[in-house]
């Protein structure tokens, strides 16, 4: 039986598992912060948000540094910011959509 020789990718993508995580969390977001877990969605979406961002900086997509500083800082939960409303709600589902796009797009050249 002949074996497939399997040709390894030319890029890898570190950012995408870190943003399926942070993405996940956001999209459950509104359920978890009704169940006072406000704080874990806080801290994962900004943790992750500075990995991401380490990681866009690594492979140098500079234009999404910026993007998850900023995610970084609303979400932060040291100091949190009193947000609450639809327009909050609406920001949870749309930073996770940032994340899955980020987690795509950045990848650097395999060596």
């Amino acid at each position: 039986m002949a074996q497939k020789h399997r040709t390894p990718s030319e890029y890898q993508r570190n950012a995408l598992a870190p943003s399926l995580i942070a993405a996940a969390i956001l999209f459950l977001a509104p359920t978890l912060i009704l169940a006072d877990w406000a704080p874990l969605v806080q801290f994962v979406a900004a943790i992750f948000a500075l990995i991401v961002a380490w990681f866009a900086f690594q492979a140098r997509h500079w234009w999404w540094i910026p993007v998850f500083l900023a995610i970084a800082v609303l979400w932060n939960p040291v100091a949190p910011f009193p947000f609450s409303g639809p327009i909050w709600t609406a920001a949870q589902p749309a930073a996770a959509v940032i994340f899955l796009v980020a987690g795509a797009t950045i990848k650097v050249v395999r060596k």
